[in-house]
């Protein structure tokens, strides 16, 4: 394996970089072909080889680590789990899910958020060949009409469905799941629905484990299928896309070789990140097992109720790397200004962030290395890429420390990208090992997701960072069927001016929907982020409603509107209009997923009258862009 260091220590914290070339075929203005020019290494047959093998080598190193609760619900002190117990409690677990005949056709439903239980009712599954999929908790917990956890059970059939507790995941189990289907809770609430509950967590992992469970686990082989991963289902019901260990075991090969920072020494993660979305359940979650790394379960979120903990976490737990979405990244930015701890912790010995899942707008990229710069006199290099649930999912990672806002690198060993022309941009597709075999019961579906040459299409626009250099590699411009008409007949391309008002908004926009199809201009709703409190000088409980309507915050968008009119070159990318949003993007709706991005298409479908409104002149505090001169 080639590895260039293309680091400065007086900069950038020195960091390898695996793949810098690629080879590239085809013809210029056509369809090319582009791959890594090193071949993918050797990987594992099954996920349960590196889980036996860090279990035999360092049997007493943590594998993971959560915080116990206190009696008043605050969080206590880190219990740790050992790669030897995780090893053990699986080996129990499969014994249980055997006796139960569980398999492909009848799996396991995980309801509830990440923590130790999940994490090893997740391993007991994978030893012994049993299918399981962790489900969104916002399905259960947020939904009001369970349509999209209903689908998911109807479309999976599960043997046995388990959540954390009753009093937070029984009103969602009594209105979804079966009466013949076995449920399992970690914690039974007193409630009216205790009485539903007809196994426990610890009747399961208490299961004395037979030689069938070794058996079962030699019978499992790279096509056996791990785990399903749902969708977002942004615009149509989810799709459950079909992990084989084949798939997650290539893919964690391919990271290794494209960041050899995960090697270099014991991995330590503290992460937030869903186990029900590929970035934390396999990219992360798969990560740890693969290397034998150690994950902090970070029971925080970048939400102004849950960030608090997060930070708290930052300041005990150093991480080797870390990961998080945008708008986390934002929040630690603002925090590192003034908390000494938090800045002297999570920068002591991490050698590389990494984000995914949304646009990191370049001033919050700025504020972060000019952090790190003043703390530790170097920066730490900003690790980013491309990839989905259906790549397993990493794809494409970037080639040196020299990181700007959308770059997204190339493509990892073993992983061929297709470059398509369509409707005037580029459409990056996929081949290799870590692709899905397809969507589960859905084979319509996947027949449509692939083309004549069996590449998975991804829907994704690329173009080139520096054409002139292909070895620089590519990077994002937007989403194909984001992109629309005004009209005029001019295409608007979605990706660049909504990364375009995201930074010119910094630090107050957390994302942007673009309005405007078949009309003569471009306008914008705006999802705010928790600092434009700040702009509003109201108090700190004041509606989210009134903080957008007050003059200095409405005072201050129309400057931005006015700035990005100014720097328009033409009706398709100047934002003549735009709209501060209080009313939050809908889970339920499709509006966003669970890492934070927003889907435009579904914002759009559900608001139409509001976006008439803006459009029509009716719309109550809508920001006019003055006109340019």
């Amino acid at each position: 394996m080639r590895a260039t260091t293309l680091a400065s220590p007086a900069r950038y914290r020195p960091l390898v970089f695996g793949v810098t070339r690629v080879e590239l075929r085809g013809d210029d203005g056509g369809t090319q072909y582009l791959k890594a020019d090193q071949p993918l290494g050797e990987y594992a047959a099954r996920m349960t080889d590196r889980l036996l093998h860090w279990a035999q080598f360092a049997p007493d190193r943590t594998f993971m680590a959560r915080r116990t609760k206190n009696a008043d619900g605050s969080s206590g002190d880190w219990r740790h789990i050992s790669y030897a117990e995780a090893l053990a409690s699986a080996r129990n677990i499969g014994q249980a899910l055997l006796d139960r005949g569980l398999d492909v056709d009848r799996p396991v439903v995980i309801l509830s958020e990440n923590d130790l239980e999940h994490a090893l009712l997740a391993l007991g599954c994978m030893y012994v060949g049993v299918p399981y999929c962790p489900v969104s908790p916002a399905y259960s917990t947020v939904s009001q009409d369970y349509d999209k956890l209903r689908h998911v059970l109807s479309t999976l059939t599960p043997g046995l469905v388990f959540a954390s507790d009753a009093g937070r995941y029984g009103k969602a189990i009594a209105a979804t799941v079966g009466a013949d289907v076995e449920v399992a809770i970690n914690s039974i609430a007193v409630d009216a629905y205790s009485v539903r509950a007809s196994t426990t967590f610890e009747q399961l992992v208490s299961t004395p484990a037979t030689p069938a469970v070794d058996a079962a686990m030699q019978a499992t082989g790279p096509d056996t299928i791990v785990k399903f991963l749902f969708t977002s289902g942004s615009t149509k019901l989810p799709k459950a896309v079909i992990n084989t260990q084949r798939m997650w075991c290539a893919n964690q090969q391919q990271m290794r070789q494209s960041m050899p920072v995960l090697i270099e020494e014991p991995l330590v993660l503290i992460d937030w990140l869903p186990w029900n979305h590929t970035f934390g359940g396999n990219h992360n979650f798969g990560m740890t097992v693969y290397n034998g790394g150690t994950l902090y379960i970070d029971d925080g979120k970048p939400t102004p109720a849950l960030m608090g903990e997060t930070l708290r976490n930052l300041r005990e737990v150093a991480p080797t790397v870390y990961f998080n979405v945008p708008t986390g990244f934002e929040a630690i930015a603002l925090a590192m200004k003034d908390d000494a701890q938090l800045r002297k912790n999570l920068l002591s010995r991490v050698k590389m962030f990494f984000y995914a899942g949304a646009a990191l707008a370049q001033p919050i990229w700025d504020s972060l290395h000019q952090t790190q710069e003043a703390e530790i006199g170097e920066r730490i290099v900003m690790g980013t890429g491309l990839g989905m649930t259906e790549s397993g999912p990493f794809g494409i990672f970037v080639t040196s420390p020299d990181v700007r806002a959308g770059d997204l690198g190339v493509p990892t060993p073993g992983l061929e990208l297709k470059l398509v022309p369509v409707d005037g941009k580029i459409e990056v597709r996929y081949r290799g090992p870590n692709i899905t075999p397809g969507y589960w019961r859905a084979p319509e579906a996947t027949q449509e997701s692939l083309d004549d040459e069996e590449f998975f299409c991804t829907g994704d626009a690329v173009t080139w960072i520096d054409k002139s250099n292909i070895h620089k590699g590519l990077k994002f411009d937007g989403r194909i069927a984001e992109d629309f008409k005004l009209a005029t007949g001019t295409f608007v391309s979605v990706g660049p001016l909504r990364a375009k008002i995201i930074a010119a908004g910094a630090p107050y926009v957390q994302d942007a929907v673009l309005t405007g199809i078949n009309l003569k201009e471009v306008g914008a709703l705006i999802f705010p982020t928790a600092a434009v409190r700040q702009l509003a000088g109201l108090a700190p409980n004041a509606a989210l409603q009134q903080i957008l309507e007050s003059s200095p915050v409405q005072a201050h968008f129309q400057k931005v509107a006015d700035e990005l009119s100014r720097t328009g070159t033409g009706s398709a990318n100047r934002i003549a209009r735009m709209h501060l949003m209080h009313e939050p993007p809908s889970i339920d709706k499709g509006e966003v997923t669970d890492k934070g991005s927003i889907n435009q298409r579904a914002v759009l479908n559900h608001r139409d009258a509001l976006v008439t409104a803006l459009h029509g002149g009716t719309l109550p505090f809508a920001i006019l862009a003055k006109a340019k001169a």
